[in-house]
């Protein structure tokens, strides 16, 4: 059954609540959209907290993003939701938020395209960064359109994240994965370096996707995701050493200083 616009009104104040109490957003941070139909776009506004918001306070768009009706004036990047919009037919809603550790992967410059969790890999394949442009302008979205048509997640270097999906709900959920998964490869790394799956293990998951029922757009193009054998080529190589190895490097160094 199609839901009226007070539904989807109720729909965006409680994914606002949500983001505001995972602390996703701070102050008037982050913006919402749900599209109604071919001409309209129902949107959070500027100035407001995401959680705080009633569903009176809501706007709606046309399809250049001019309003055509609410209290309240629009947010300086409904830009990108309509970008989203335009260049994914099949997607009628689109979460933005500003997550601490998916952001901190974002302001590092880090994708998270290492083939860590099945999960992951399933929903995603990865999810890329696309390059810094100014919030509120066109400079934002022009890196992000070569992008759009294959993930349903990116990272935005230096701003945060951004997820679309068929309903509200699914753009938040596919939000709180790419935040969770963040969290888990931060810890990997903290205790010495995540291990990463093998293209055969990859693949596998790939396959499955249709068994599973997930609609993703990516379909394992090349380092989407990075595998075991691209990972341990790369330039981030990483080498072990015994503890009796590396005390004779470290008196080699030593002593060709003539410190010993």
């Amino acid at each position: 059954m199609q839901k009226t616009e007070r539904e989807h009104r109720e729909d965006i104040c409680q994914i606002g609540r949500l983001m505001f109490q995972k602390g996703w957003v701070a102050s008037n941070d982050g913006n919402i959209s749900i599209r109604l139909d071919g001409e309209r776009i129902l949107a959070t506004p500027t100035g407001m907290c995401k959680g705080m918001m009633h569903v009176d306070d809501l706007i709606v768009l046309d399809r250049k993003g001019n309003k055509i009706s609410g209290r309240r004036e629009r947010t300086t990047e409904i830009n990108m939701h309509l970008t989203i919009y335009d260049l994914r037919p099949d997607i009628h809603a689109v979460v933005h938020a500003h997550p601490p550790v998916s952001t901190g992967f974002a302001t590092a410059g880090r994708p998270l395209n290492l083939a860590l969790l099945p999960e992951v890999i399933i929903a995603f394949g990865c999810v890329p960064i696309a390059e810094y442009g100014l919030p509120g302008t066109t400079e934002l979205t022009e890196p992000m359109k070569p992008l759009i048509p294959k993930h349903n997640a990116l990272l935005m270097a230096n701003h945060g994240s951004v997820c679309y999906g068929e309903d509200v709900f699914q753009a938040y959920f596919r939000m709180e994965t790419v935040e969770h998964s963040s969290r888990i490869q931060l810890v990997a790394e903290l205790l010495g370096g995540p291990n990463v799956l093998p293209r055969m293990e990859v693949n596998k998951l790939l396959d499955s996707r249709t068994r599973y029922g997930v609609k993703a757009a990516s379909s394992g193009e090349p380092e989407c995701p990075v595998v075991a054998e691209e990972w341990t080529s790369g330039p981030e190589e990483r080498i072990s050493l015994t503890r009796a190895e590396l005390i004779g490097l470290v008196d080699e160094a030593l002593r060709a200083r003539g410190l010993v």
